[in-house]
């Protein structure tokens, strides 16, 4: 169904009145510092898993060979068995760990906490007992790249609490060595979360708070890597701001910028688990929508697009195809957004498809 386009000039109006509307608002995200209270922006599901999967792989590989030179016994065996348990947790991780919800990370990294207190715990000497503490540094990188300030900091008292006292308690360590251990962990969580918010950083749009090109084209990288591995579907979306040029020229790049910033926040709320907003560009934006065949992807963008009247938006959508490069699902979405263009503006057209509308 296509939709009845109204007058340039009539887009134009709603789209500075949204923006006057909100001009207190806007005004106050001119410039987006990272915020710790959520997750980083650079800890996706995807990069969540492979992380987990290869820490986890790791300390397994670790454990056996830290306990290849104990003598046979019961807490030989218990180790082995935890040993074995993180290796098995790295291929349930990296197999499946990028479909998770986040919450189910800190289960993860508590299991990971658990195992290694255990081992610290069970290790027959105080030799083996620290080398199985050392492993803890991988829990104290995992919980301040996956999460916010506050949870990290509780996985990292955790960590230590449980480390410190197994440590103390079962091994004969004395106090003075597990604290300053302690202090190395910390150390560890303070520089990783500089990191963490440097690189958020980079990979964010200072005005509009999305991520930018770059993220996005490393987020296209794997969702269709997991496309094409898991037969999953895949759509990308063009949006395009009409009479863009328009707001800047009639109304200063305050208004404009304001206007950028109405997109970004109400497109934001709409969208499902996975999807990623970015601002690909000037005036527009890209969307990914892992799980959405195109006409289901085309049906959400008219749906938000309806909910929004006073942003009139061009939209194309096209579906990723099994051995479509990133560069040719895009310019997928970017002919469907120029025939959207064509066709009168406010709309939304699927490559090769129907023309929709609001």
């Amino acid at each position: 169904m296509t939709a009845v386009t109204e007058p340039p000039e009539k887009s134009l109006a709603r789209v500075v009145w949204s923006c006057t509307t909100l001009q207190g608002r806007a005004g106050s995200a001119d410039i987006h510092s990272v915020s710790r209270s959520a997750a980083p922006e650079v800890a996706t599901t995807r990069v969540m898993a492979k992380t987990l999967a290869t820490f986890f792989a790791f300390g397994g590989v670790a454990g056996l060979l830290v306990i290849s030179g104990i003598e046979p016994g019961a807490r030989r065996s218990v180790l082995v068995a935890l040993a074995l348990a993180a290796l098995a947790a790295a291929a349930v991780a990296g197999r499946w760990g990028a479909r998770w919800p986040r919450h189910w990370f800190h289960v993860a990294v508590g299991a990971a906490t658990a195992l290694i207190v255990t081992a610290v715990a069970v290790a027959p000497d105080p030799v083996t007992s620290l080398a199985a503490a050392t492993l803890i540094a991988f829990v104290v990188v995992d919980a301040h790249f996956f999460f916010s300030d506050r949870q990290a900091l509780a996985h990292l008292v955790v960590a230590v609490v449980g480390v410190t006292a197994a440590l103390v308690a079962f091994s004969d360590v004395p106090l003075g060595t597990a604290l300053g251990f302690d202090l190395v962990l910390t150390g560890i969580g303070i520089v990783i979360q500089r990191l963490v918010v440097l690189a958020s950083s980079a990979n964010l749009d200072p005005l509009t708070g999305l991520v930018n090109r770059r993220a996005f084209d490393q987020a296209l990288g794997e969702l269709m890597s997991d496309a094409a591995r898991t037969g999953e579907p895949l759509s990308a979306v063009l949006l395009d701001v009409d009479h863009f040029k328009s707001v800047n020229d009639t109304h200063g790049h305050d208004a404009g910028d304001g206007v950028l910033r109405r997109v970004a926040e109400l497109w934001t709320r709409e969208l499902p688990a996975g999807a990623v907003l970015a601002r690909h560009g000037g005036d527009e934006f890209s969307l990914l929508l892992p799980g959405m065949r195109g006409t289901t992807a085309l049906a959400f963008v008219r749906r938000v697009c309806a909910l929004h009247p006073e942003i009139s938006l061009s939209c194309g959508v096209a579906q990723y195809r099994p051995g479509d490069s990133a560069s040719h699902l895009m310019r997928s979405a970017d002919r469907a957004l120029y025939d959207a263009k064509i066709l009168g503006r406010n709309r939304a057209q699927l490559v090769d498809g129907a023309v929709d509308g609001r």
